[in-house]
């Protein structure tokens, strides 16, 4: 296998030339009418947002710098305008119910219409019963009846009266009641003038007492019955009276409303209640007294707060709703989704009734589509459940927390259901949704439509000119100066870099979006009409700098020594790995020393990072590669008698992930050959048991690592870096690094094999084996099976004096 020769500079960096681009600015582009690259997720969202059977509601799962809200809004948007408004909802009170106020559904806008209407009516209700009841005609007839039971009450006392004088008895009227006394001619008769009478004529005169006392007190138990049927004939007149001052004004109201038989059945009910309760309207509040209760809930001229009662509650008002509603819920705790009843204190105890009963994200949403992010949902407390229960019932409970978990008993509103028809759409990304659909039975049958979108397109002509056209709509829509092509070109190669690809672009716009905000600030710095290439490359640099206050610690803290890293010279165990670190958004390339030693043993690989609980399974995993591919190469015919120790020096965090394992390969050959790997060269990529290269991630942030660091001592145009040959196609480096590959300062070789790489470290060739399985004299390969046959020998000397040592005192111990 050949040795490779450096990369070419047109390898590291895929340049978009401003000159390819067919327009001088972005002004000259039309917007781009759709998400850029997100033709999948807009085919699911568009299949979810059509179907309207039950269960199909949407989870449109992408990268939070995706801008996946604003995607979904403008998906739903054309879709919801064409639709018809939905119905407002209002409560009333229950008359028959009180604790369970009623649901009303009303086309839209009529709910304020209805409020407005039942306020006036009040008002007209008060003012006109308060007219009839003072009316000289029902004065009269009131009159009327309290002196018929008046007269008939006094009609009785007098007969009794003349009863007792015929008797010789008088009627005697006293603070203390009513009671006899026998007469003497006109007077009554004495205390002493009676002791004075024969004992016959006090007994009969007590005998006539007593039967008056008797008649008196069987009359007088008939005055109650007459003020009942007095009292009964003055409620029937309030009734007469009222129902004539309510109905003509409530049937203007029915008029109004003939179209809607639900409100002509409360304005019964209402009616029927007002002349019930008529008093209501005829006492008044005096002046200078609150009534009690909330705020909101008082009226105004003097209303007293059982008037309440009548008043509608306007639950969800769709006046100025054009086609379905949209709506997005920031905070969606359980009552924030499905709506609650609010409390105020009177007189030391929390009170409500149905005028406290607010609408949720649900109400508002009815009849439309509810956003929702799935992680803030999660976070509430009983949000999720309350959330799955409306859409598995179709229908909004509005109850509290405590009596939803059956906590609280006590007497509370019971507001009525209302049937529910939303689209539910839970914005996340991808691994929320998958720990959903693995751990919740619910979910697939209620979100059985996913959005999943993209993070990175194609990179060509056509695509880039789309590119070109998201970039001329977001600065359009942001109120940004127009980019020239050459901004445009620096920022299409922003977007490979992001994706980590040189033939891909990255569909995470926020991010491409925040540097061009920053280069129009630049550009506005500058007094430019359009932005430049320089002002995005200010940006980008810019960024760069305000997130790489730890990546230039760790460079300096190597520089001086502190963190021994070598970038000259050769070492026999010792090479540079590269790693990745992610500190936000912001990740850089760190150069790591990895070292092994190696020794006679039973054919392992000792990992120290796993072994003190540092190294990730993944990391573990590549090590324990290494084990195979050793024993396959060069330890067919003999055992493995290998004992090695592989470190990452100087690491005091986790280390995970497989892309060190060919350096760490590279660290067993050059220790078990003892041929010195070349400190100048950085090295990363995994590798499988056939000693293949295999690509890994973030290869651009670990070439400018180690590069930064070869800078900062002085390139030398020995040193470079080892990368798997699969990753060319990712190489998006920066212009500093690519300048000094062109001036063959510092190079980039791309491998496939571990021999291929052990021979640019070395200097020596890695060696082929001929048809009997030898490799040729003086190669690694040749080194490297020459020392693990020469531990194998010693491995085998040393077993047969241990066998013959433990034979020899198991003998004597026979013996004995």
């Amino acid at each position: 296998m050949a040795t490779p020769e450096p990369l070419s500079a047109e390898l590291l960096h895929r340049a978009c030339l401003p000159e390819s681009l067919p327009f001088a600015s972005t002004a000259e582009l039309e917007d781009l009418p759709r998400a850029l690259g997100q033709e999948r997720a807009l085919e699911a969202l568009r299949f979810g947002i059509s179907i309207r059977h039950a269960g199909f509601n949407l989870f449109a799962l992408g990268p939070a710098a995706a801008n996946v809200h604003e995607v979904v809004r403008r998906a739903i948007f054309p879709h919801a305008a064409d639709e018809p408004v939905p119905r407002d909802w209002v409560y009333v009170h229950d008359f028959a119910q009180p604790f369970r106020p009623r649901a009303i559904a009303l086309p839209p806008g009529r709910g304020i219409v209805l409020r407005a209407q039942m306020a006036s009516l009040m008002d007209d209700l008060r003012a006109a019963l308060q007219s009839a009841f003072e009316s000289e005609e029902y004065r009269a007839h009131a009159s009327v009846i309290e002196e018929e039971v008046k007269e008939r009450s006094q009609k009785a006392l007098e007969e009794i009266e003349h009863e007792a004088r015929a008797r010789g008895i008088a009627l005697l009227r006293t603070p203390m009641g009513m009671g006899f006394a026998p007469l003497k001619g006109p007077e009554v008769m004495s205390p002493e003038e009676f002791s004075k009478l024969p004992a016959d004529d006090r007994e009969r005169i007590g005998k006539d007492v007593a039967a008056m006392q008797e008649r008196l007190q069987d009359r007088m138990s008939e005055l109650p019955q007459w003020q009942r049927q007095g009292l009964a004939r003055l409620r029937e007149l309030s009734h007469e009276v009222a129902t004539l001052a309510v109905k003509h004004l409530i049937n203007e109201l029915r008029e109004r409303n003939h179209d809607l038989p639900e409100v002509l059945e409360h304005l019964d009910r209402v009616q029927a209640d007002v002349v019930e309760h008529v008093d209501l309207f005829r006492r008044a509040v005096p002046d200078g007294v609150p009534a009690p209760g909330p705020p909101v809930a008082q009226a105004e001229n003097g209303e007293r707060p059982e008037l309440r009662r009548y008043k509608v509650n306007v639950l969800v008002d769709h006046a100025h709703t054009r086609g379905a509603p949209i709506v997005y819920e920031p905070s969606p705790s359980y009552q924030n989704l499905v709506g609650r009843v609010e409390h105020w204190q009177a007189m030391g105890a929390l009170v409500t009734d149905f005028s406290l009963v607010k609408p949720g994200a649900l109400h508002l949403a009815n009849g439309g589509y509810l956003l929702l992010d799935a992680r803030k949902v999660l976070a509430q407390p009983f949000a999720w459940e309350g959330l799955k229960q409306a859409l598995r019932a179709r229908e909004i409970r509005i109850e509290s927390l405590g009596q939803m978990v059956s906590l609280v008993s006590t007497v509370s509103l019971e507001p009525e259901h209302i049937p529910l028809d939303v689209k539910v759409v839970l914005i996340d990304e991808p691994m929320i949704y998958y720990l959903l659909h693995s751990l919740d039975p619910d979910f697939a049958e209620l979100f059985k439509v996913v959005a999943d979108f993209d993070d990175r397109i194609v990179r060509a002509d056509d695509t880039t000119l789309l590119y070109a056209r998201f970039l001329a709509t977001e600065a359009r829509a942001s109120g940004l100066r127009p980019l020239d092509r050459g901004a445009v070109a620096r920022l299409v190669e922003y977007g490979a870099r992001l994706a980590g690809d040189a033939d891909r672009l990255t569909t995470l716009t926020r991010y491409v979006t925040d540097v061009l905000a920053e280069a129009d600030h630049r550009a506005g710095r500058r007094r430019a009409g359009q932005i430049a290439a320089e002002d995005v490359q200010g940006a980008i640099d810019a960024g760069l700098r305000r997130s790489g206050r730890v990546r230039e610690r760790f460079l300096e803290e190597t520089v001086r020594g502190t963190l021994l890293v070598e970038t000259s010279g050769a070492e026999v165990g010792q090479v540079n790995g590269l790693a990745v670190y992610q500190l936000g958004d912001a990740a850089f390339g760190r150069p790591s020393r990895i070292t092994a030693r190696v020794g006679i043993g039973a054919g392992s690989v000792l990992d120290i990072e796993r072994e003190v609980e540092l190294g990730g399974p993944l990391h573990s995993k590549g090590v324990l590669i290494l084990s195979g591919f050793l024993a396959a190469r060069y330890a067919l015919e003999q055992p493995l008698s290998l004992g090695a120790t592989l470190v990452f020096e100087q690491s005091y965090g986790g280390i995970d992930g497989d892309s060190a394992s060919s350096a760490e390969l590279y660290a067993l050959l050059s220790a078990l050959s003892g041929l010195p790997l070349s400190q100048g060269f950085a090295v990363t990529g995994s590798v499988d048991q056939f000693g293949r290269v295999q690509p890994i991630g973030g290869v651009n942030e670990k070439i400018e690592g180690f590069f930064d660091l070869c800078a900062a001592r002085g390139l030398t145009g020995e040193q470079g870096v080892l990368i798997p040959a699969a990753n060319v196609k990712h190489l998006m480096l920066r212009r500093d690094v690519v300048e000094a590959a062109a001036a063959g300062s510092f190079r980039v070789f791309a491998v496939e094999h571990v021999d291929q790489g052990i021979e640019i470290l070395t200097g020596v060739p890695a060696g082929v084996p001929d048809a009997d399985g030898v490799w040729p004299e003086g190669t690694v390969n040749r080194l490297v099976r020459e020392r693990l046959q020469a531990f194998a020998e010693s491995r085998q000397i040393f077993s047969a004096v241990a066998v013959a040592a433990d034979g020899g005192s198991g003998s004597g111990a026979a013996e004995a």
